[in-house]
């Protein structure tokens, strides 16, 4: 196929609000170096990362939640520090192989492909090392993206949308990579915290599949999506879950009911951690962590056999991800303002120009 030379799409030009994204339609379109693939964006998921990432959040300058930050931060505000401005974000990626750079194999041309937000990179120094995309390289806010081959997947087969797809890879794997790690198994009770969001129905949905109990939290207007994702039991936002009831505790909310959590894990329960939207900063005792044998994981590394294990789900079709409303990426500012607004459930998509259903 023919490629143009310059690509619509949108810079984050620095840390800071909505204003710090630029729309431009002359960025150079990136060519695959050895072992890349050059991959044709159909369609673009929208994630607290995305906007963590933009405000700086990920700085220890930050105390407060995701939707009250006020302060100025400094340059090491991305996952890994300081990131390389401009930057063009986007974790989640639906596209297609349109060119591969030298020494690719396994793949060709017009290959409906995506890959995890989360690349492993583990060194000696750094066994849980990675590279997330969209933050220490470029990713899925234009129009095309350079990708290693070896962090792509065929999902050509799968009978979901392009939309659908796009939907899964930040907030399933981060759910999967948590379910894995707290040991979830077959007939254990789980408390998912945050449950009508995009991590957290995620969460349930592969909950259910392991045969988990599950109990979620979420706010009573979004409980009839949170059920009908599998959850048995509701508990409403901010409640005091009951004591002692929970094997597993999935949690990326964090904030003043933190404690509570903790609680309400069994003796020798598991809690795992991977988001902070009600806020960094907790408090609690520590006895009840360690009398009872209390296991907390932090959850961001992920192994390659977790998005490997999502996308013979996706392929498959047991798993469906809800996606309330798409957007144009050029009205990206309208996206993420609606998913701060925590209005809608599920997942909201970017459809860059040219990108399908």
């Amino acid at each position: 196929m023919t490629i143009a030379r310059t690509m619509s799409g949108v810079l984050l030009t620095r840390h800071g609000g909505p204003e710090a994204l630029e729309w431009r339609e002359d960025i150079p379109v990136p060519k695959p170096g050895p072992g890349e693939v050059l991959v044709k964006v159909l369609a673009a998921g929208v994630n607290n990362t995305d906007i963590n990432t933009r405000i700086g959040w990920y700085s220890s300058d930050v105390t407060g939640a995701t939707d009250n930050v006020d302060q100025e931060v400094d340059e090491e505000g991305g996952w890994s520090g300081s990131l390389n401005f401009p930057r063009i974000q986007g974790g989640d990626l639906c596209g297609r192989a349109v060119a591969l750079g030298a020494g690719v194999s396994g793949f060709s041309e017009g290959q409906r492909v995506t890959c995890p937000t989360m690349m492993a990179r583990p060194t000696l120094d750094n066994p849980v090392g990675c590279t997330v995309l969209g933050s220490e390289i470029n990713g899925a806010f234009a129009e095309y993206c350079v990708v290693p081959a070896h962090d792509l997947h065929d999902v050509t087969a799968s009978p979901l949308t392009d939309i659908e797809v796009a939907a899964i890879p930040c907030a399933f794997s981060t759910a999967e990579n948590m379910l894995t790690r707290s040991g979830l198994s077959e007939g254990a009770n789980v408390l998912i915290t945050g449950a009508s969001g995009g991590v957290g129905l995620a969460a349930v949905g592969l909950a259910v599949i392991r045969g988990a109990n599950v109990t979620a939290m979420c706010s009573p207007a979004k409980a009839g999506a949170v059920r009908e994702a599998g959850a048995g039991k509701i508990l409403e936002r901010g409640a005091t879950p009951p004591k002692r009831s929970f094997d597993v505790v999935i949690d990326v909310v964090g904030g003043d009911g933190w404690a509570g959590l903790i609680l309400a894990l069994k003796p020798g329960g598991h809690y795992a951690v991977s988001g902070a939207i009600g806020g960094p900063i907790v408090t609690g005792d520590l006895r009840e962590i360690y009398l009872p044998d209390i296991t907390i994981h932090g959850c961001t590394y992920q192994p390659p056999e977790i998005f490997a294990r999502l996308v013979r789900l996706i392929n498959t079709g047991q798993i469906r991800p809800l996606v309330s409303k798409t957007y144009p990426l050029s009205a990206i500012g309208a996206a993420q303002k609606d998913f701060m607004s925590k209005r809608y459930p599920g997942k909201l998509v970017l459809i860059p120009s040219g990108g399908t259903a």
